[in-house]
């Protein structure tokens, strides 16, 4: 995953703003890699419960298969933190979404994650409705 995030044009950006608690630092006095892994999940959910109704999320539920993180720069306590995030094209029931994780310095830490839809009720893989693509596109209504 080497060079920088950048989102495509047709999608819509969301972002979310971080905290950083007194528990996220490990040993090395900066936030600890576990920490970005909950970043990564709480910044797609965000996404996903700001942009879809709340029948759509009793019909519908994601379950992440891969995360990978590039770490940029350390955080610590005390920095103003914003998660940054989009999707990329879905396959089936798979979407990844990226998420740039952004410190007071720039860039902290860039991350993917495969999510993979499914029914809430079965848990099984649904392939994903192209209306629920074009509502994570940057202009919806478009």
């Amino acid at each position: 995953m080497r060079g920088g995030f950048e989102p495509r044009e047709d999608r819509e950006v969301f972002t979310l703003p971080l905290s950083i608690a007194a528990e996220d630092i490990d040993d090395n006095g900066h936030v600890n890699n576990v920490v970005y892994v909950r970043w990564l999940q709480d910044a797609g959910t965000a996404h996903w419960n700001a942009r879809f109704p709340d029948e759509d999320r009793e019909r519908w539920s994601w379950v992440a298969l891969r995360h990978e993180i590039d770490y940029r720069r350390a955080l610590k306590l005390g920095d103003e933190v914003r998660a940054v995030t989009w999707v990329g094209d879905a396959e089936g029931p798979r979407f990844p979404r990226f998420a740039r994780i952004e410190g007071p310095n720039g860039l902290a830490a860039q991350g993917k994650t495969e999510w993979c839809l499914v029914d809430f009720k079965t848990m099984k893989p649904a392939r994903i409705p192209p209306e629920m693509i074009q509502r994570l596109a940057k202009d919806p209504a478009a």
